[in-house]
């Protein structure tokens, strides 16, 4: 039996992150920190940044990497219910995930995220059947930890970015940030040239010049990915995706969470914005600077729809929410073919073409792609494609699908 306040949140997740997901889609993958490079983008597409930055950045992956954990609590809890080998299982399904990603990055997208959840998922089946306010308590101290000591660490190219800003740059300083800035240049440079290219060339030049671009990508995400997942395990594990917690806590974590996460984020795109999102500051705010409210806001959304479930589950676009979580997996890999289709070399080629503004008219597409495309097949069929292609994997035997 599935939960339903999981399918729409994993939904509005699986959507959301395409409204991330696009700068780095369209290109150059620095877009994704800043509008203004490589070109200005003007206040219209500012603007078009600046919504995504308040609603999205951040919340989504928070969003994603708790129902990660939570799924895996879902899958194991109810593997030792059937009385089966629930670790062995688990441990099967994420060694095919971390093939997944593999393969996403190499033939699509290096924004991949498969990989580096699947590696940080086995950290958490080894830990989870620690007592769940020990591993609560140990995995808040970490994330916080290892997000003020990377902030305090960016704080010194923050100031220097901002003393060039101003004109009062160290000689020191000042060739920090033009280092910074060479090699942002250079890379976008490289960048523009390889996904101008066909598929097999873009898939060569990663494997070539990033060949470890995953595994960093698991080093720089596990402070962040396996504390959440850990705190989404415990959400689960307590009830709260049920709605089993009593109304007046659901509403102080969906109420509070939301707006104590939302307006931390507007402060600090009050410092951002009018500096025009200046790439050193963004990089650290992004990655360190606003984990705590990325997290917080991530739980408040998630708990407006645990309490939005009952009603939402009975609309249509509940109902093609709930769909497109269902088939989160086809859909975020999905979403890939068809940009990297749009924007790369063997597709449209608009690559490093589109600025911030315009990338919307791309994600409301992607949007109606996903909740249009998911009822439908569901209507057939009772897993995506890919859902189907991993439970099958998982379990070393086709599984039924047709409804």
């Amino acid at each position: 039996m599935r939960v339903a306040s999981l399918d729409i949140i994993r939904g509005v997740a699986v959507l959301g992150i395409l409204a991330i997901n696009i700068a780095g889609f369209a290109g150059p993958s620095i877009g994704a920190l800043t509008p203004n490079l490589p070109h200005p983008a003007g206040i219209w597409g500012e603007t078009a940044y600046a919504i995504g930055f308040i609603l999205f950045e951040g919340k989504m992956r928070a969003l994603f990497a708790m129902l990660f954990g939570a799924s895996m609590a879902l899958f194991i809890d109810r593997a030792e219910a059937a009385g089966r080998d629930a670790d062995l299982l688990q441990a099967r399904r994420l060694a095919w995930l971390l093939l997944f990603g593999a393969l996403h990055y190499a033939l699509l997208w290096w924004g991949d995220i498969l990989f580096a959840y699947a590696a940080c998922g086995f950290i958490v089946l080894l830990l989870h059947r620690l007592p769940l306010r020990l591993l609560v308590a140990a995995a808040l101290t970490l994330f916080m930890a290892l997000h003020v000591a990377g902030l305090v660490a960016n704080l010194p190219m923050v100031n220097a970015e901002e003393a060039v800003r101003i004109g009062v740059a160290t000689s020191v300083q000042a060739e920090a940030v033009g280092r910074y800035y060479a090699y942002v240049d250079m890379m976008i440079g490289r960048e523009l040239g390889q996904y101008a290219g066909g598929f097999v060339q873009i898939a060569a030049t990663k494997l070539h010049e990033h060949p470890l671009w995953l595994i960093h990508g698991v080093r720089d995400g596990i402070g962040e990915y396996v504390p959440l997942m850990v705190i989404g395990m415990a959400l689960q594990r307590t009830g709260f995706f049920a709605g089993a917690w009593s109304l007046r806590v659901m509403l102080a974590i969906a109420v509070g969470g939301t707006l104590a996460g939302l307006g931390a984020t507007l402060m600090a795109l009050d410092w951002l914005w009018p500096r025009h999102f200046p790439v050193i500051a963004m990089d650290a705010a992004v990655r360190y600077g606003l984990a705590l409210p990325h997290l917080l806001t991530a739980l408040g959304y998630a708990g407006l729809l645990v309490l939005a479930t009952p009603w939402l589950g009975t609309t249509g676009a509940g109902r093609r929410l709930g769909a497109a979580g269902q088939m989160a997996f086809s859909n975020y890999l999905g979403t890939s073919l068809v940009m990297t289709g749009v924007f790369y070399g063997w597709g449209l080629g608009l690559f490093g073409r589109v600025g911030p503004l315009a990338q919307w008219t791309f994600v409301a597409v992607g949007w109606a792609l996903m909740l249009i495309f998911s009822p439908v097949w569901l209507k057939h069929w009772r897993r995506g494609p890919l859902e189907w292609l991993w439970r099958s994997l998982t379990e070393r035997r086709l599984q039924r699908n047709r409804n």
